[in-house]
């Protein structure tokens, strides 16, 4: 390991992703998998938008929250998927330390706000099952603007303090990720100061990336890097079908398109 690796310093110039590290002999037949993962959910998210702003008739509340999720999982992927394919590709392991910061802020806004959207789109049905002949009163676009604005709030509030926490602590003993992008928890493991309050936080808001650092450590290192990638890409790829696809007047106007296009 290089002198720049292990030397004192407070907040490096760079950090090092190793990418799946164990497993750079395959990186090249790992991309496949990711690249693949990042087209259908980069084609996915935009038919989604696309077909909504096509369509008059779904101009709702239940496909603005869609739109929304659509938004939030391509930026989420985005945020992502490039950094690790260059990684893979091009061995371009090294980033920024402000732009590392800044990935783990997207990562982890994104992710907040997404679970904010599925608040909303159950609070869209409860009303349509439960209130239908009061939805379109009560479920205003003005209602609709409000409860995004809090989405989008509540998703850059609660990931605000995690690249201020990673930049308080010194990392001391090295500046090497041994992830694909820059998580939190990550991140702060490089720090050679008390991290409690940033682990607390990080259990709030990701438990699932909490709990597999803390109690897999019999669990090979790789293990823990595709999980942890897997976590945060599967569901930008799938909630288009789910969500999208298997909803009658998208799957519809699907239809219509490609008749359309056939003819």
């Amino acid at each position: 390991m290089s002198d720049s690796n292990t030397t004192d310093f407070t907040n490096p110039s760079t950090f090092l992703l190793l990418g799946i590290a164990g497993l750079e002999a395959a990186h090249a037949w790992i991309s496949i998998p990711f690249f693949a993962i990042y087209a259908i959910a980069i084609l996915g998210n935009s038919t989604i938008l696309f077909i909504v702003k096509r369509e008059p008739r779904l101009h709702g509340p239940m496909y603005y929250f869609l739109c929304m999720l659509a938004v939030s999982d391509l930026v989420l992927s985005t945020s992502i998927v490039p950094k690790t394919l260059s990684i893979f590709w091009f061995n371009s392991r090294e980033t920024d330390f402000s732009a590392c910061l800044t990935q783990m802020y997207f990562i982890h806004c994104f992710s907040a706000m997404e679970s904010g959207i599925f608040v909303a789109m159950a609070l869209d049905r409860y009303v349509a099952i439960c209130h239908p002949l009061r939805h379109s009163t009560t479920l205003t676009n003005c209602v609709v603007s409000k409860i995004g604005l809090a989405v989008v709030l509540r998703g850059g509030i609660l990931a605000l303090p995690f690249p201020f926490l990673a930049r308080r602590w010194p990392n001391c003993t090295t500046n090497i990720i041994p992830q694909s992008h820059c998580e939190h928890i990550a991140v702060v493991k490089l720090a050679c100061a008390d991290i409690r309050i940033s682990s607390y936080y990080g259990l709030r808001c990701g438990l699932f990336s909490f709990l597999t650092y803390q109690f897999g450590h019999n669990v090979s290192l790789h293990f823990h890097v595709l999980m942890a990638n897997m976590y945060l890409l599967l569901p930008p790829m799938l909630n288009p079908i789910i969500y999208g696809v298997r909803t009658k007047e998208i799957r519809g106007r699907l239809h219509q398109l490609f008749i359309h296009k056939g003819t």
